[in-house]
């Protein structure tokens, strides 16, 4: 007896060396009665075989096992069980994380991001710790691929992995530009100021990607104890789009160290400048710089710091909603592919305000279509509870869009709230 059983565990273990990714997709149709036999199959030797088992335990929504995926040896396992996870947050993700863009050359494999990185779950959403706590794993592993390191970063930065800061903060320790520029984006899109001192050594990295992504990181979490270096940074720069990115990230940190260099260039000729140093006055909130504010609005031919213009003049009491206010123009940018961007954060800051947040539900009965997602959205983020009527409201639209987005605007608010 012990003769046959020995022989058939050499002849499945054989069997099992034998199996080829077609046969993994076959044994995939199982659905969720073929995780187990597909988690086994994150055992065999072969790549391409365990690579297909990810994507089948992708598709079966096997969290557990995906999770087990990352530990594997193999850079293309460890970014397609990423892309997996994350995909059980977001669905159809793997269509456009990294892992569907890999491909084999030789011995390796090479891939590229998208060169957006906006994704984030909602609020109402929360990823399992031990999901988090499998990309920081990542993220940190000095022995991991370079690849697989940068695609855990973005990963915990859509799943907003608080858990994982001290991972991404031990991950900027290395040279690779995509693994730091991805801690630094996960970092802002977590939010967690604690990070924000610990990110001051690379506000003046020589890679101009990763620098910029510092000092707007740095802006984001409010670190009032590098607007000094920020400001040298400024001064001394000679990269447009760094000096740009500096009096940015001065502008998040208002204070009297920083209203020298909003006074300088508030007039400058670069109009990125202008724009920032407007919104630096903004955040100031110092009613004597109403009456220069208001004029610099009435000067001002450039859309992009009109609306920081605007966006500083509610900011100092402006409120009031009408066919030529500030507010309104805000809203109306809402309507602009090329604006909605910059408007929909500085409503969503203005918002906090109950004052200004009270002077948005008007709007909300004559809004476009565009308007009202704006809207939803900025609600959803900097609302109360007196803002849920409004938002039920808007779910119940009749454009499906708007609906859908007020639905979900509604979950946030109450997740947040």
């Amino acid at each position: 007896m012990r003769f046959y059983f020995a022989a058939f565990v050499l002849i499945a273990s054989a069997a099992a060396q034998d199996v080829r990714p077609k046969d993994v997709r076959e044994i995939g149709k199982g659905g969720g009665n073929a995780i187990p036999q597909l988690t086994e199959l994150l055992k065999n030797p072969d790549t391409g075989v365990r690579v297909e088992a990810v994507k089948q335990l992708t598709e079966a929504r096997a969290l557990d096992a995906l999770i087990l995926a990352t530990r594997d040896d193999e850079a293309e396992v460890q970014i397609h069980a990423t892309d997996g996870l994350v995909n059980f947050y977001l669905p159809g993700y793997v269509q456009t994380g990294l892992g569907g863009s890999l491909k084999r050359i030789g011995g390796g494999i090479k891939g590229k991001f998208t060169d957006t990185n906006d994704q984030v779950i909602d609020a109402y959403v929360t990823a399992r710790p031990d999901v988090v706590a499998a990309f920081g794993a990542l993220v940190r592993g000095d022995g991991q691929s370079l690849q697989a390191r940068a695609n855990a970063a973005r990963a915990l930065g859509i799943l907003r992995g608080k858990g994982a800061v001290p991972d991404l903060v031990e991950a900027l320790r290395t040279k690779d530009t995509d693994v730091l520029y991805e801690s630094l984006i996960a970092m802002q899109k977590i939010g967690d100021p604690s990070a924000g001192p610990k990110i001051a050594f690379l506000l003046r990295d020589l890679n101009p990607k990763v620098q910029i992504a510092a000092i707007e990181t740095t802006g984001l979490l409010r670190n009032r104890e590098a607007a000094g270096d920020l400001i040298d940074v400024l001064h001394r720069s000679r990269n447009a789009n760094v000096r740009r990115a500096a009096l940015g990230a001065l502008a998040m940190l208002p204070g009297a160290t920083s209203r020298g260099a909003y006074q300088q260039y508030l007039n400058d000729k670069d109009e990125k400048l202008r724009a920032c140093a407007a919104e630096g006055f903004a955040r100031l909130r110092d009613p004597a710089d109403a009456a220069p504010i208001e004029q610099a609005w009435k000067d001002e031919g450039r859309t992009a710091p009109r609306i920081s213009l605007a966006f500083a003049m509610v900011m100092l009491g402006r409120t009031e909603i009408g066919e030529f206010s500030p507010l309104q123009y805000l809203i109306n940018n809402l309507n602009s592919s090329a604006y909605k961007g910059v408007a929909l954060p500085f409503l969503t800051e203005i918002a906090r305000d109950p004052g200004a947040r009270q002077a948005l539900y008007a709007p909300l009965a004559t809004a476009t279509k565009d308007e009202k997602i704006g809207l939803a959205r900025v609600l959803a983020a900097s609302g109360d509870k007196a803002s849920v009527p409004y938002l039920e409201k808007l779910s119940r639209d009749t454009d499906p869009e708007v609906a859908q987005e007020g639905l979900r605007a509604v979950r946030n608010l109450q997740a947040r709230l």
